[in-house]
């Protein structure tokens, strides 16, 4: 059963990062694309972590992480970029 639930759940997943990447191409503002790539980080996070469970191994929850704190620092840094025009004081 858990094969076949990870099956639908990678295909959402895939579907999901389709539907984003499309959205980034068409979205009228920045603030739109800022959300965009905040959504494709959370959802490569989403296929790291199904992929982990489908390989038995926790090794892929560390990575998880990796990419969550990246996508944290990415996120503010743009935003800060777009508020002050610069990232360091």
């Amino acid at each position: 059963m858990l094969p076949y639930a990870l099956a639908i759940f990678l295909a959402c997943i895939v579907l999901s990062l389709v539907l984003n990447i499309w959205r980034l191409l068409t979205a009228p503002t920045v603030t739109d694309r800022i959300l965009t790539l905040d959504t494709m980080t959370v959802n490569a996070i989403a296929l790291v972590v199904a992929y982990g469970i489908w390989a038995g191994t926790g090794l892929y929850l560390e990575i998880a992480v990796i990419f969550a704190l990246t996508g944290f620092v990415g996120s503010v840094a743009y935003c800060k970029y777009l508020l002050r025009g610069s990232i360091i004081e």
